[in-house]
Formats: C-alpha cells, sequence, structure tokens
C-alpha cells in the first residue's frame, strides 16, 4: 500500500475543478443534542448526491487512452454507479454499470439518465460485483472499482483535506464503512495532517463484515437494511488493512437509530440523507457520553434516498415521538355516539388523519362498537390529556402500539 497524504493533496488538485466543494459546517442544534462540537461535510451536495463522485473521478482520469475507448464498467449499490456514469460522460467514456435487483429505483433511474448502461443482476451487492468481472472480461472493459483501489480511494480522501481545512480543530471524525473506500482514504489524510485525530467507524448492525473481520470472527449479514450504501458482505483487500491499523473502534446501529438520524437530519439541518449517509450521526447519538467535548466530523456521505422509504420514516418518526397516533375507542352503537367522541378530539386540539367505524371484528358487547382513530397531536402529554377526557367521558380507550408507554 503506498498511498500517502500527498498523492491524496495531487488528486484533489486534479479533481477540484469537477466536484464540489461541498458545504462544511457547525450544527449548533446537533451540538446541543450530542454534547460535542458536530462539524458536518455535506456530501450529499455533490451532483450525483454522493462522495462516490470524487473516488470515480480520480480513477478515471488515470486511465489510459485505450481503456477510456474501450470504455469502463463498474458494480454498484447505487451511488458509485452514478459518480461513475456522470463523469464517464462528461470524458466521453462508454460506461456499464451492474447493480443488486434490489436497489432503489431512484439510484437506478438516475444512472440510467446519466447514460449509462445498467444490468440488474444479483441479490446483493457481492453477487452483483462477481457477476459485473466476468462481464468486464468478455466485453473488455476495465472495472472502476467502487473502494478497494489506491485512485479511488485517494479521490475519497480529499474531504478530509476540505474539513481540516475549514476546521483544524477537529479532533474525531465518524465515518460510514461498506468496502471501506471513504474511510480509509480519509484515514490517511486526516491522520497525514494531524496524527492524533481520533477515526471512528460505523456500520449496520445487520451487516458488520468489517467490524467482524477485525475481530477475527464469521461474518453473518442479514439483509435488508436502509443503510444499503454500506450493506457489503465483505470489506476491501486494500482497505482492511488500513482500517484495522488507525481506526480507534467500529460501532454498529441498529436499523431504528439509523432512522432516527435521517429524520432529525432532516428535520434539523433541512437535509435528505440516506441511511448509510446517516449512520454517522446515529453512532454519535448512541455513544454520545465518548465524544462529549470533542470536535466531531461528520461525512454526509450520500442523499439518494428513495422517495417512499423516506416517506414512510418520516411517518414512523411521527409516531416514535408521539405526534401521529392510534387508538381505539369503545362507543354505545347508537346514533350520536361517534359524534360525540369526534367533538371531544376537535376541543382537544387534536387533528383526526383517519377514522374506521366496525362492529364485527370485537370482543365489546354487541351493544358496543369500537372506532380506529388515527391522530395528529402535540406529543406524549397530549395523548395521555386525550385518554384522560375520553376516560373520564365514559369511553374505553386504548392503544394497540402502546403509545401512551412511550
Amino acid at each position: 500500500m503506498t498511498l500517502s497524504l500527498g498523492e491524496i493533496k495531487e488528486t484533489a488538485s486534479q479533481i477540484s475543478d469537477s466536484v464540489i466543494r461541498t458545504p462544511c459546517v457547525r450544527s449548533k442544534t446537533l451540538s446541543e443534542i450530542t454534547g460535542a462540537n458536530v462539524i458536518l461535510k455535506f456530501e450529499n451536495h455533490q451532483f450525483t448526491a454522493s462522495f462516490k463522485e470524487r473516488g470515480a473521478l480520480a480513477k478515471l482520469l488515470s486511465l489510459s487512452d485505450e481503456e477510456k475507448l474501450r470504455g469502463v464498467l463498474a458494480a454498484s449499490a447505487g451511488n458509485h454507479a452514478q459518480g461513475v456514469a456522470f463523469h464517464a460522460k462528461r470524458l466521453g467514456i462508454p460506461v456499464t454499470i451492474v447493480m443488486p435487483r434490489f436497489t432503489p429505483n431512484v439510484k437506478v433511474e438516475n444512472t440510467r439518465k446519466l447514460g449509462a448502461s445498467v444490468i440488474l443482476h444479483g441479490e446483493d451487492f457481492e453477487e452483483a460485483r462477481i457477476f459485473s468481472e466476468d462481464y468486464a472480461r468478455k466485453k473488455g472493459l476495465t472495472i472502476i472499482p467502487p473502494y478497494d483501489d489506491e485512485k479511488v480511494m485517494a479521490g475519497q480522501g480529499t474531504i478530509a483535506l476540505e474539513m481540516l481545512k475549514d476546521f483544524p480543530e477537529l479532533d474525531a471524525m465518524i465515518l460510514p464503512i461498506g468496502g471501506g473506500g471513504l474511510i480509509a482514504g480519509n484515514i490517511i489524510a486526516a491522520k497525514g495532517i494531524k496524527p492524533d485525530i481520533r477515526i471512528f467507524g460505523v456500520q449496520a448492525s445487520r451487516f458488520p463484515s468489517t467490524a467482524c473481520a477485525i475481530k477475527g470472527e464469521p461474518v453473518r449479514c442479514i439483509p435488508p437494511t436502509i443503510a444499503e450504501g454500506i450493506a457489503v458482505r465483505q470489506p476491501g483487500k486494500l482497505t482492511l488493512p488500513i482500517i484495522r491499523r488507525f481506526v480507534d473502534s467500529i460501532f454498529l446501529v441498529e436499523e431504528d437509530e439509523i432512522e432516527v438520524a435521517v429524520l432529525l437530519l432532516l428535520e434539523v439541518e433541512k437535509t435528505v440523507v440516506e441511511g448509510a449517509g446517516a449512520a454517522g450521526l446515529a453512532a454519535l447519538i448512541k455513544h454520545k457520553g465518548i465524544f462529549k467535548g470533542r470536535h466531531v466530523g461528520l461525512i454526509l456521505s450520500g442523499g439518494n434516498i428513495d422517495l417512499i422509504a423516506l416517506s414512510s420514516i418520516i411517518q414512523r418518526g411521527l409516531v416514535r415521538s408521539g405526534r401521529l397516533v392510534r387508538l381505539i375507542v369503545g362507543i354505545p352503537d347508537v346514533p350520536g355516539s361517534l359524534s360525540h367522541v369526534t367533538q371531544l378530539l376537535g376541543t382537544l386540539n387534536a387533528n383526526i388523519m383517519e377514522i374506521r367505524h366496525q362492529r364485527v371484528f370485537s370482543r365489546l358487547s354487541m351493544k358496543l362498537a369500537e372506532v380506529e382513530i388515527v391522530l395528529q397531536t402535540l406529543g406524549f402529554a397530549h395523548i395521555g390529556e386525550i385518554k384522560r377526557t375520553l376516560t373520564q367521558s365514559g369511553y374505553a380507550v386504548r392503544f394497540p402500539d402502546d403509545a401512551e408507554n412511550s
């Protein structure tokens, strides 16, 4: 392994005119929430909404004229694909992309719009990668690796150069790990500039490949994950030794913790970040005691999240915070009862989103009916007030999702 700070600086000069120098800012609110001084690098502001452009362009620029003429191929869950497709088209290089069959549609369509020929193959990235290697040999195409390549790592490492130039006081970084290209390149850059900076990795608990490899444990991945951008079953051969040597610790985060981080970034920073890009914040929130008082850098590595997934995260987040609740009210099966309940809810400033009135699927007396109501509320205290008022008015109330105890 010969990648050095000097090579990363040289790469930065080569790609600077063709990638965005993304904003790097302190988040006042996230700093208050976590107790750390949180610095965010908005790589989701790149043209293709991902840091992957940096490494893809660095590798494309290193190709010979003959390789460029024959064309290139990349296997990717989406972000690397878009980065390669965008810059290959700009440079006049034919490009083919192989993606797992269940890649979010937004990433597939965006890659096609960028001029790439897309092949969907395999259940996950590893199956897509194996297929792509055979396909590239048959077609004489040059593979642009997503992470296990020095040029790619050098491109990704340019992020740390920018962060430490803007915030030289940074003393820790938390970086998502898939195959390891992002964290490996940024380790070399950050440690080269500031040897005492601490580097932490984060993986989805369903895909703990690097964490297991470092511990010498067998890897057991459990798809799917909301963080599909880091859903890699095996770390890179070049990246793993760098991670093993320099990373202080690798955190594992659960699916619901990633969801909370995605929603928090949307609410607080007004920015859309995919699961992999929010993993660093999820780890910081989970382990905030470790980082209290530290200057912590987080790379929001991508923003290519499917709108249906984002909608579900928002709705589920509203439920978790008590702003959306489902309750079941038992009422006398006589005219006017339902009207009385809705009037009570109106006086409590609870907004009815859905209502379903049914008599058959119930264990109540046949003289009673159940009404299932979905309400928009102000939080858990408001939910308690709603329950008290309905109960005091003689109605049996239950919360099938246990919202009253959250």
